[in-house]
């Protein structure tokens, strides 16, 4: 198989902080790569190094001859003097690429946008799917997606992942999104602490491996420094150890000394803590026939509901189907053009800004905190500046930096970081997932789990919507919004069967249509197989003596097969396999391939025997 692009032993950094420390990758055709790794960790400039736009400061990169890359950026920058359909076509003439034309005008099609619509009038969402649009109608070799789904509602990550699954180019997406991962990911690369580790398989494979791997490195870590202890203390004898002391052991003692400097330790996590305020009342809202419309637009039509204390409602829907605007009007900040909206009492609202529109640019990052103080209170406690900004992986130096300097995952742990710090019974997040890393998002939704006042959340996040919420209120067209218990799947599940399915995919993991993916289609099933007729059913038979045996042999079997395939993925892991031996890594996803279906052939054979046993 022929390698699309290698690096070899590349290494960048920014002043002292290394970013690439001897880096190795290798991506192979067909591949589909989820890049993840924390804020800051150098995830976007290896996108850059990949596309060329980057050359790294030392290393080796290698480019397939005529190899074609696209890549999206989190925010694209697009021609506003152009029109959609202008914008995608790019320059004909230059490329020679007649067809061109045509796909654009399929993917107009597919994105539901208007052809002749300005790009400078467009939305955040509608500028995404332009950008994503125009570099699938380039049919590269290389698709490089930098936050592909911020800004994209449902129906379009939904078109996204079906776009992927069904690409014939290679793709590296980063992404905080957990289930985008999971239903496009081939295989996982973490960039943690200058190093690029590999996993086969999709996020959810990547954390247990993560895990057990974290728990190795903690061990050897430990052993490490207990050796090194133990040198320490040696050195350190009177006089009489000092004379005979043995100088092989002092060499060795600070080659320890010097492995210790050069190890990396893992960035802290961020450490949030919610200055909760006063009680508010049992109610928060209630909304009696309440309607809204902007001119003949209805976004709200005779929608009656009630909120209380501890209530955490997921809004959800397409882009502008009005679910900023219901917010507002739940809160009291928007009048309704009919009915009634009655507010509880004790009410403390913190609002967190898809926009970050909040945010100072000329501000220092500790100003937009605490004002002309150097304290912040948490409930109980009172924290310097300096240690609360510490606690959203801020250093003292960063704290007296600008706004305008701090990176999109910096703004976000910002504006997190203000809102935690002013007591509040009521938060309202709009896309607050946006640009935090999945460490972050997590610590962040066991926050809002253990919060005991009143969360409203704006959110294309599946998975957070999942942890998150405990009711969903979702448009349904014309103004109509309906209350759901539960969260994103719980909503899916409870949708009326009249609606459009193709708006949503129906469970998770697969779509409207359905995927034909090996990586999406259930064991023991395969892609475009349709389940067999139910056969009728008939007297019960009983079992045999060799169907026993059988029986009795299955366990031990799959056992060996486990093990076997444990083997595989362990050998798969070494990430300078994809760059020296290209092809054993197709035979080994082939073998992997052949032992799943075996597998799955042995547990329905099982599941078989065990009823049959029962009869």
């Amino acid at each position: 198989m022929t390698t699309l692009i290698s690096l070899t032993n590349v290494q960048l950094a920014y002043g002292h902080h290394p970013l690439l420390d001897h880096t190795e990758l290798a991506v192979q055709p067909k591949e589909r790569i989820g890049l993840i790794g924390r804020n800051g960790a150098g995830k976007s400039s290896l996108l850059k190094i990949l596309d060329g736009r980057v050359i790294p400061d030392d290393g080796e990169v290698m480019r397939l001859g005529g190899l074609k890359v696209a890549t999206v950026e989190q925010e694209p920058d697009l021609d506003e003097s152009l029109t959609v359909f202008e914008e995608l076509c790019g320059d004909v003439n230059e490329s020679e690429d007649w067809a061109r034309p045509a796909r654009a005008q399929a993917l107009i099609s597919e994105l539901n946008l208007r052809a002749d619509a300005p790009i400078a009038g467009l939305s955040g969402g509608m500028r995404k799917r332009v950008a994503l649009a125009r570099a699938l109608a380039d049919e590269p070799d290389l698709l490089l997606l930098d936050e592909p789904t911020n800004h994209l509602d449902f129906t379009g990550i939904d078109w996204l992942e079906q776009r992927l699954l069904n690409a014939k180019c290679s793709v590296i997406v980063v992404t905080h999104d957990r289930r985008f991962l999971d239903v496009v990911t081939t295989r996982i690369v973490e960039l943690d602490r200058g190093q690029l580790l590999s996993f086969p398989g999709n996020f959810t494979f990547w954390q247990q491996r993560k895990t057990e791997w974290l728990e190795a490195e903690r061990q050897q870590s430990a052993k490490f420094d207990k050796v090194l202890a133990q040198e320490e203390v040696w050195i350190r004898k009177g006089i009489e150890a000092r004379r005979t002391r043995n100088e092989g052991r002092v060499r060795r003692l600070e080659q320890l000394r010097i492995e210790r400097r050069a190890r990396r330790e893992r960035v802290g996590n961020v450490n949030l803590a919610i200055a909760e305020g006063q009680r508010s009342g049992k109610l928060v809202a209630e909304l009696k026939h309440v309607s809204f419309s902007y001119g003949s637009q209805p976004l709200v039509h005779d929608l009656s509901t009630t909120i209380l204390r501890k209530d955490r409602i997921g809004l959800v829907g397409p882009n502008g189907v009005g679910k900023t605007t219901l917010i507002r009007i739940i809160l009291g900040k928007l009048q309704p053009n009919q009915g009634e909206v009655r507010l509880g009492t004790n009410l403390t609202i913190g609002y967190f800004d898809q926009m970050r529109s909040q945010l100072d640019e000329d501000a220092t990052v500790a100003d937009t905190i605490s004002p002309g103080s150097e304290w912040v209170e948490i409930g109980n406690q009172r924290k310097h500046i300096m240690s609360y900004l510490e606690d959203f992986l801020f250093s003292p130096a960063r704290a007296k930096s600008p706004v305008s300097s701090l990176s999109g995952g910096e703004r976000a742990r910002l504006v997190l970081a203000r809102l935690f710090a002013r007591p509040t019974n009521v938060l309202v997040m709009d896309e607050p997932t946006n640009d935090l890393d999945i460490e972050t998002l997590e610590l962040l939704e066991e926050l809002l789990q253990e919060y005991t006042g009143t969360v409203l959340v704006v959110s294309h996040d599946r998975e957070f919507l999942n942890n998150v919420v405990t009711q969903t209120l979702a448009a349904e067209g014309g103004g109509r919004w309906q209350e759901y218990v539960g969260g994103y799947d719980e909503w899916l599940a409870q949708r009326p069967s009249g609606q459009d399915a193709a708006v949503l995919p129906s469970t998770p993991g697969t779509t409207s249509t359905q995927r034909t993916s090996p990586h999406n289609t259930p064991a023991g099933e395969k892609a475009g197989d349709t389940p067999p007729a139910r056969a009728k059913p008939g007297k019960a038979a009983r079992i045999t003596s060799w169907e026993q045996r059988e029986l009795d042999e299955i366990p031990e079997t799959i056992a060996g097969l486990e093990a076997r395939q444990h083997e595989l993925t362990e050998t798969l892991a070494n990430g300078s396999l994809y760059r020296d031996a290209p092809d054993e890594i197709v035979r080994i996803n082939h073998e992997l391939t052949e032992l799943e279906e075996k597998m799955a052939e042995l547990f329905a054979r099982w599941e078989a025997l065990e009823a049959k046993q029962g009869n």
